[in-house]
């Protein structure tokens, strides 16, 4: 079930069950880095958290399932209820800059990422370090997911995204340069432009 806030408010909150999980998600594309996450995956809470905080969006999570199987449903199905809400929130574009970037290091991880608010789903992803996908962060959280969460929430949200990593060692480090990236050009992509009029694209739709 999803809504949105009436009038200019750029908010969505969604909800998802399924056998595998239960997401309930809300966000407001106009906040102040607020964030409160529960998936029940500690790794995933640290990401989403910086993604809040850098990007500054308002962002609340409560999330579970069956990781006692594994990680993967919940962290998925978390990416794909977070992509939709970016893109109930949203709603028709009209104002933003459409295009972000950004440069992040992270010690000596860097990380880039940048992102057009398309409305063609899109993912390039590049230059993890061998090893890295099959990695287990603090444990419980696999490398893999961390291209997989920005699949689910490019294909959700409607975004084309190109995350290249540029340097990194420490797994922990790469993951979160990566998210920190993202959540920067994807800060600069959904902000208002005052200069921008109706919808930024010669075609009149995004």
């Amino acid at each position: 079930m999803a809504s949105r806030t009436a009038g200019n408010s750029r908010k969505a909150s969604l909800s998802r069950q399924t056998s595998e999980s239960s997401i309930e998600l809300s966000l407001d594309l106009d906040g102040t880095g607020t964030s409160s996450i529960d998936t029940t995956v500690p790794f995933f809470d640290h990401l989403l958290t910086a993604f809040s905080k850098h990007s500054l969006v308002d962002l609340t999570v409560k999330a579970s399932g069956d990781t006692d199987i594994d990680v993967h449903h919940t962290v998925e199905d978390t990416g794909i209820v977070l992509g939709q809400a970016i893109k109930q929130a949203l709603g028709d574009k009209s104002g933003i800059g459409r295009y972000g970037d950004a440069l992040v290091p992270l010690d000596e991880a860097l990380a880039q990422a940048v992102v057009d608010v398309s409305g063609r789903p899109y993912l390039v992803h590049s230059g993890e370090p061998q090893g890295f996908a099959h990695h287990l962060i603090g444990g419980h959280f696999t490398g893999s997911m961390v291209r997989h969460v920005f699949e689910a929430i490019a294909f959700n949200a409607g975004l084309t995204m190109h995350i290249a990593v540029m340097a990194g060692r420490d797994p922990h480090h790469i993951a979160e340069a990566e998210f920190k990236a993202f959540a920067r050009a994807f800060r600069k992509a959904v902000e208002p432009d005052a200069r921008v009029r109706g919808i930024p694209s010669t075609k009149g739709a995004l």
